[in-house]
């Protein structure tokens, strides 16, 4: 990335804090748990007033909090797996809740869902299959799980206590717990903590104070440490009053004991690179994916010479343009046919998702800006909102561009990668259109190795000379003007707008106009 990654940690003038980037990928796991938004963050709360009634110090509970964020950040890294198995990966772990872990109603629940989705003969053929060898497969899921989420912790520069903490978080008092390597007293008592307070969190938030309380008193001495569930029993408001009416990022954020991480504009690309690996973990089809597109958006960004702050803005938009597809079950990323229409919806959704959660955060905000914009297209035919034309930033085109292109080259469940003679012309193709930037899309090819095009086309195949004419026409300059304004005779002007008008369809400048703000062609804001 060379000079991209240097400058300020923000991407616009508010410092960047290492809290905010965990707990605005907290929001992701929430969805692909199955969960509201802000799961995560009620349980982190939860634990930090758990955690000062247990008397820890301001250090102590600086372990607490990043546990509790990242608790269960590794659960998406086998969600391919839980797809195939058990029909949707979202649904499975929606059912973490529902009983006690690894007790037979929880096992028998687990079952129930193998082949889920299918008909019947197909599920027979799936519980034969699991039973065989599907279950070597699932085995120490759990412990992957833990171990990813203490490695994220390590990537993120967080200390060796948070990353043991993290690690131990399945572990339960009674020793029973994954990997069973730790019981009672030599759990990290910032695990015992979070455990109790993300299973508590979802007892009250279903079933108020007395389903949260009944909870830990009958967990007490098996999952729970039996002195920390003994807070919640003895005198539960404190501990959960207030959360229905509390700003609950505002509150979380603030509260950050101890640590208070900013970031440097190297930490804060390395901490998004390392979260974005994470999250294209989730399929098998997509890993690594993040990381190149963010490179070719950024090399791209160099040739096009954008300005610094809109190239670190698209650099880093392009690292975490994925957020949203932790929201969506890998029953569909990884599905090979074709998409029903809910199905399709549900894909639609995911670069709103990627906004939500970094929009709570004002240093996070502009690239989410940038990225919920990757799959829009300048004729309006893209998503989540159908954007068109101007409305669409120069970075989201880049990044838009980068991402499509990418994509092509990597193979995908309905089809295999195409070669990247293909994908060339599959991108021109799309500039023709008018859907993508036809200079982007020189540019990303150029900077990916292909020849450029003698003589880029724009949309409705106009030359970009044409195109030049056509913007200063759309403004209502007049032949004359233009000719002067490009060094051009104001015959060549007029035989120009003749020949835009026939490849666009336009009679006047009026429609000339609207084709141009359609298609993107305008100057941007």
């Amino acid at each position: 990335m060379g000079d991209l990654v240097d400058g300020s940690g923000d991407s616009g003038s508010v410092p960047v804090r290492l809290a905010e980037l965990v707990a605005a990928l907290s929001l992701g796991i929430d969805l692909g748990f199955g969960q509201p938004m802000e799961h995560v963050l009620r349980q982190c709360l939860i634990a930090l007033r758990l955690a000062e009634r247990h008397g820890l110090g301001e250090q102590e509970r600086s372990v607490v909090y990043y546990t509790a964020l990242l608790v269960n950040v590794g659960c998406h890294s086998d969600a391919h797996e839980q797809a195939k198995w058990f029909g949707d990966d979202i649904t499975l772990k929606s059912r973490k809740y529902d009983h006690e872990l690894g007790s037979p109603r929880a096992m028998a629940s687990t079952l129930a869902l193998l082949g889920a989705g299918s008909s019947l003969w197909h599920r027979f053929r799936i519980g034969l299959e699991f039973a065989l060898s599907g279950r070597r497969e699932l085995d120490g899921m759990i412990e992957r799980h833990a171990a990813l989420a203490a490695s994220l912790a390590d990537h993120l520069g967080l200390p060796a206590s948070v990353r043991t903490a993290v690690g131990s978080s399945y572990e339960q008092w009674d020793g029973r717990g994954w990997p069973g390597a730790r019981a009672g007293h030599a759990i990290p008592v910032a695990a015992r903590l979070v455990q109790l307070a993300e299973f508590v969190e979802v007892a009250h938030r279903v079933g108020g104070i007395d389903a949260a309380v009944t909870l830990a008193a009958r967990r007490r001495g098996t999952q729970f440490d039996p002195s920390l569930a003994d807070l919640v029993c003895a005198d539960p408001d404190p501990i959960l009053g207030g959360l229905d009416s509390a700003r609950t990022w505002d509150a979380v954020i603030g509260a950050e004991p101890a640590l208070r991480v900013a970031l440097s504009g190297r930490e804060l690309d390395a901490a998004l690179l390392a979260v974005a690996d994470f999250v294209d973990l989730k399929s098998p089809y997509t890993l690594g994916h993040a990381r190149t597109v963010a490179d070719v958006a950024g090399r791209a960004a160099t040739r096009l010479d954008l300005p610094d702050l809109e190239a670190r803005t698209l650099y880093r938009a392009a690292l975490v343009h994925g957020l949203g597809r932790l929201g969506v079950s890998n029953a569909i990323w990884d599905k090979p046919g074709p998409l029903g229409a809910g199905e399709w919806e549900r894909v639609r959704m995911h670069p709103y998702l990627t906004e939500r959660m970094l929009h709570q955060s004002a240093s996070l905000a502009p690239i989410g800006a940038v990225a919920v914009q990757h799959r829009e297209r300048l004729d309006g035919s893209g998503y989540p909102r159908g954007v068109s034309g101007a409305a669409i930033s120069r970075p989201a085109r880049v990044l838009a561009t980068a991402e499509a292109y990418q994509a092509m080259r990597e193979p995908r469940p309905h089809r295999p990668a195409l070669d990247a003679g293909c994908a060339a012309r599959e991108l021109r193709a799309e500039a023709t259109a008018g859907r993508l930037d036809p200079g982007v899309v020189e540019a990303v090819l150029v900077v990916e190795g292909h020849r450029g095009a003698a003589r880029p086309r724009g949309p409705g195949g106009l030359t970009s000379r044409e195109v030049d004419v056509l913007r200063l026409l759309a403004l209502g300059l007049s032949s004359k003007q233009i000719a002067v304004r490009l060094l051009i005779s104001p015959k060549t002007t007029r035989n120009h707008i003749e020949h835009i008008y026939i490849k666009i369809g336009a009679s006047n400048r009026v429609s000339a106009g609207l084709y141009a703000t359609q298609h993107g062609l305008l100057p941007g804001p």
